[in-house]
């Protein structure tokens, strides 16, 4: 098993049907039923003359066979799981497999595009539930060419052969090859209908634990990513970014910066008026272009460049101070009523008993371990692009709206990712490589240094959530109020005013459906500071505020927190929550009772050690932490780490339980440690002594993670592990310290209270 080349070629339909009837014995399969003859298609998945076709599968006459993914990899393992769902439906020898990144996959359409392949992003969530139904069909269309191709070799009925391992199998016993059917089977039509997936009892690869195919490659340091691509003849391009986004220049100077050795030209870009965030260059910015990194990096110190403040400054602390006052004026209209069940003014006039409690969440980066970064090679005929992307078809249309190709002109190549957490969802760093590589006529690698990669972010934006929930005599909730104010994410980025909430609220999060009078709203503060999407939002904010106010709420009782959870959750049973999605308690009731049990959680009262809980339910799936502290001094230390997950089926369980231990490390060094504050509108922190993620010491040595077993359809779990992991650690900070944490990062807000 292994990863092959991504490079791609161009060939028309006509001389496709030549090769494909005739050459090298291969075997190609593609989405069923789609027209991809004309499509791009990576190297390795061409025969010794076959260069164009958008293919998910080839078997070479040998019996090797290479697998195709549409999704770009950005350490959520989707090469590895997408792959598998193919081989399984396929009945390959996983052993003789090699996986290769498919590109983006795009062609004419009458002077639209069309894209091949359907679903071409990552880290969303969505990757394996939007996989689930057609690359199964991609593999069952090629097991069912080859049982076809058999047949006519054997003369017999294709329901009399199975497939097993690479091979098709007679009644009498005899095997034959993949690789000795290739040839014929490539020959035969698909039938005109789809051919119907496996039933679950004949998987043999789904649900069986796989390592990650480039986890070799990746320790060894010869996996590539896109910042290891130099073309030879490709210039470096580093940027100096206008610290504000409406700011310009107001003096530059390069003479110093053209008589280093090796500059080639320097030249301003900016934004373009009308065009959504996202979607073109965030902030005017200076570029010094050189025929190599060094060069490049020296003309831009030289730099005599003097920037112009923008019309609008504002400061974090001054954010803050807009969002408790909005919350605490009893006057003040929410921008939008996210959910009002019941009714919770007259219920919570009538109750005797009220908690209130205030949380606060700073600005937080992406901070993603590859740099911002793009290789652009634009001319007359076409544009080819190679791409840290999480979405290559939003990239697809920066460059075609900037170059005006057609759309099968413009190739994008997406290596494997270091890391997106959102922020490769918008792609101003591939405008800024466009107009850079038109600028100079000449192929172009921007890159990005850390410091620019942290003060030209697109932010999650700081929140606060003022909460209220009412009981009865019964310990009962009777009344939960949740007020939230947050800069929009979705903000200047085309969304209707009615659904910027969006990006900031869930209508379905947790307490929804489980108590009766419920109310959420949302309001709308101003910034000038640039949003967009981040790892898990809205989930992980809001999980943190929620999952820590009703450990309040326990305390307020003096109970178990787990006993208050469970009361809250009640009997199983699925609840109906609106836009055709439900609650199913007693999964819920399943991944909490699973990480109590784990921890130990009966000894909660008796350990000098503090205990914490949370649970939470992201789109169909559920998961649970429990997590064990213990202070020594003012040193806190993470003892132990238990998180449980229920994902419906399981694709690859190794590979979940790496990405939920990976999310839920990732969310405890968020909540540690991490803050982007700025000052007159422009960001404080600049590298990593600003922005610390967390040490090996303040981590847990392990992250124990407990997969439910399910067959229902495959749910997403790329930020799975990451709502609980925050509220688990402040409710188990405050059981060792006394000390309620109501502010994030957790480190600097209870070192301030002990």
């Amino acid at each position: 098993m292994s990863r092959a080349s991504d490079h791609g070629a161009q060939l028309s339909r006509r001389r496709f049907l030549q090769v494909l009837a005739g050459s090298a014995g291969a075997l190609i399969i593609g989405i069923p039923f789609a027209d991809a003859a004309d499509a791009p298609v990576p190297a390795a998945m061409l025969g010794d003359t076959l260069y164009g076709l958008g293919a998910y599968v080839r078997i070479d006459a040998d019996g090797n066979i290479v697998i195709g993914v549409r999704d770009p990899d950005t350490g959520t393992g989707t090469s590895t799981s997408l792959a598998r769902i193919i081989a399984d439906e396929l009945d390959a020898d996983w052993t003789r497999v090699s996986v290769v990144s498919l590109g983006l996959g795009v062609e004419d359409d009458n002077g639209q595009p069309r894209w091949i392949y359907g679903h071409q992003t990552s880290g969303l969530g969505d990757s394996i539930p939007a996989a689930w139904a057609d690359l199964r069909g991609a593999g069952a269309l090629a097991r069912w060419l080859l049982l076809q191709a058999a047949a006519r070799r054997l003369g017999v009925p294709a329901d009399r052969l199975r497939c097993e391992e690479g091979s098709v199998i007679a009644p009498d016993g005899r095997r034959f090859g993949y690789g000795t059917l290739a040839d014929a089977a490539a020959k035969i039509a698909p039938p005109a209908t789809p051919v119907p997936p496996k039933s679950p009892e004949h998987y043999s690869l789904i649900g069986q634990p796989a390592g990650d195919i480039d986890a070799r490659a990746i320790v060894t340091g010869q996996a590539p990513y896109a910042l290891d691509n130099y073309p030879a003849e490709a210039l470096i391009a580093v940027l100096s970014h206008c610290p504000w986004p409406d700011g310009s220049v107001e003096s530059l100077d390069t003479t110093d910066t053209m008589a280093v050795k090796g500059v080639v030209k320097v030249v301003q870009i900016k934004p373009e008026a009308g065009i959504p965030l996202g979607q073109t260059v965030r902030s005017p910015a200076v570029a010094v272009l050189a025929e190599n990194t060094w060069a490049a990096l020296q003309g831009r110190a030289k730099l005599k460049l003097q920037w112009k403040a923008g019309a609008q400054s504002e400061s974090s602390a001054w954010f803050e101070q807009q969002a408790s006052d909005v919350l605490n004026d009893k006057n003040a209209q929410p921008a939008a009523r996210v959910r009002n069940d019941g009714d919770v003014d007259t219920v919570a006039k009538k109750s005797s008993r009220r908690i209130e409690a205030t949380y606060v969440q700073p600005w937080l980066a992406h901070a993603t371990p590859e740099p911002m970064n793009c290789v652009a090679r634009i001319d007359k005929d076409g544009a080819m692009l190679v791409v840290p992307t999480q979405a290559p078809q939003k990239a697809w249309k920066v460059v075609q709206r900037l170059t005006g190709l057609a759309p099968a002109q413009i190739e994008i190549r997406v290596p494997r990712v270091g890391g997106g957490y959102g922020r490769r969802l918008d792609h101003d760093y591939v405008a800024e490589a466009v107009m850079l590589a038109k600028a100079v006529e000449k192929p172009v690698k921007l890159m990005w240094t850390r410091d620019e990669d942290l003060t030209q972010d697109y932010y999650r934006s700081a929140s606060v959530h003022k909460f209220s929930a009412t009981l009865d005599g019964k310990r009962q909730i009777t009344s939960w109020n949740q007020r939230m104010a947050s800069a929009s994410a979705l903000a200047q980025r085309g969304v209707p005013d009615n659904r910027l909430w969006t990006s900031e609220l869930d209508a379905h999060q947790l307490p929804a459906g489980l108590v009766t009078n419920l109310r959420s709203d949302w309001y709308s503060l101003p910034s000038a500071m640039l949003r967009g999407p981040s790892r898990g939002m809205p989930n992980v904010n809001n999980a943190f505020a929620v999952e820590s106010f009703v450990d309040e709420i326990a305390q307020s009782l003096k109970e178990d927190p787990l006993v208050t959870r469970l009361r809250l959750i009640g009997e199983p049973r699925v609840i109906p929550l609106g836009d055709n999605r439900t609650l199913d308690t007693a999964r819920l009731i399943n991944v909490l009772k699973l990480v109590a049990d784990r921890i130990e959680w009966k000894n909660w009262l008796r350990t000098v050690n503090g205990l914490g809980i949370a649970c939470w339910h992201v789109d169909g799936a559920y998961v649970a932490h429990a997590i064990e502290t213990s202070l020594q001094g003012n040193k806190l230390n993470i003892e132990r780490v238990v998180c449980a997950v229920d994902v419906g089926r399981v694709i690859n369980p190794t590979g979940l339980e790496g990405q939920v231990a990976g999310a839920t490390l990732d969310a405890l060094s968020t909540a540690l440690n991490l803050s982007i504050s700025y000052k007159d509108s422009q960001v404080q922190q600049r590298n990593w002594k600003d922005y610390p993620l967390a040490n090996m010491a303040q981590l847990p040595d392990t992250t124990e993670v407990i997969i439910v077993p399910g067959d229902r359809d495959p749910t997403g779990a790329s930020f799975l592990g990451m709502p609980t992991a925050a509220p688990a650690l402040a409710n188990a900070v405050f059981r060792v310290s006394a000390v309620r944490v109501r502010r994030l990062p957790l480190l600097k807000e209870m070192l301030r209270m002990l």
